[in-house]
């Protein structure tokens, strides 16, 4: 189950800004706007993906990984090496 389903529209909100900034990235460079003010708007746009993921991320450790390891078993080990593995992921990109 997600996480964020008790949040669902923060979400969502939060992403349609992200593609809000995305939109503005494509407009400025249909408008030929200087090169440095289109790299400023892609670094937002970098730091609020990443500002996301660091969200769902927490989200995940919070309830998805806590409720694994509460209940027993296997799963909290494979959720910790899930939320490992997608750590890992946001260091590479």
């Amino acid at each position: 189950m997600a996480s964020y389903s008790n949040r669902k529209e923060d979400v969502l909100k939060r992403l349609r800004r992200i593609e809000g900034q995305v939109r503005g990235l494509q407009r400025m460079v249909e408008e030929d706007t200087y090169c440095i003010d289109v790299l400023t708007q892609v670094s937002a746009t970098t730091r609020a993906l990443q500002s996301f993921a660091l969200q769902m991320l927490d989200e995940h450790m919070d309830t998805c990984v806590r409720t694994a390891v509460a209940d027993g078993g296997g799963n909290g080990d494979i959720k910790l090496k899930e939320a490992s593995d997608a750590i890992a992921r946001l260091v590479r990109s």
